[in-house]
């Protein structure tokens, strides 16, 4: 069945969201860089905001490459993918090739602003391969990640910059 609109009634939209390294230690890790919250609560209130534009998130985390590549196989069981790859957005060819081979609209998101922060995370190799990305808002990265995936499964994102 197709997601989207269906005459006046909206279709539950479901988004598989990926979060690399480390992000199960978000609330032991600098919170000027990364904000206060622990994953648990940036998962609540994303879900929050999820169901408010009737879509529903499957959260997924895995500290290894492998496992990321893996968790990004499950993407077309899925109308969308939204995926912090963490570190290995600067550095992993697999996580690029992986995410290459997903064929659902997807979104890159990170907690923090990486252009602020060292050098080398201005190359991001993963998000070349993504419909686009969203960072340095903490947690509403996640929520304007979900709702720009919510946007492309039903049609109204198209003609956003790049297409």
């Amino acid at each position: 069945m197709r997601r989207g609109r269906e005459g006046a009634k909206t279709v539950l939209v479901r988004i598989l969201v990926v979060g690399g390294p480390v992000l199960d230690r978000l609330h032991l890790r600098d919170p000027a860089v990364y904000g206060g919250l622990g994953l648990e609560e940036v998962m609540a209130r994303t879900d929050a905001q999820a169901r408010g534009l009737g879509a529903e998130l499957a959260w997924r985390r895995a500290d290894g490459e492998g496992e990321i590549v893996g968790l990004l196989g499950e993407a077309g069981r899925f109308d969308g993918v939204v995926v912090n790859p963490g570190g290995y957005a600067h550095t992993s060819v697999a996580v690029h090739d992986a995410l290459e081979a997903v064929g659902v609209p997807k979104i890159e998101v990170h907690l923090s602003n990486t252009a602020r922060r060292e050098g080398f995370r201005g190359r991001r190799l993963t998000a070349r391969r993504c419909d686009g990305i969203v960072e340095g808002l903490g947690w509403v990265a996640y929520a304007a990640a979900v709702f720009a995936v919510t946007l492309l499964v039903r049609g109204g994102g198209r003609g956003m910059a790049g297409e």
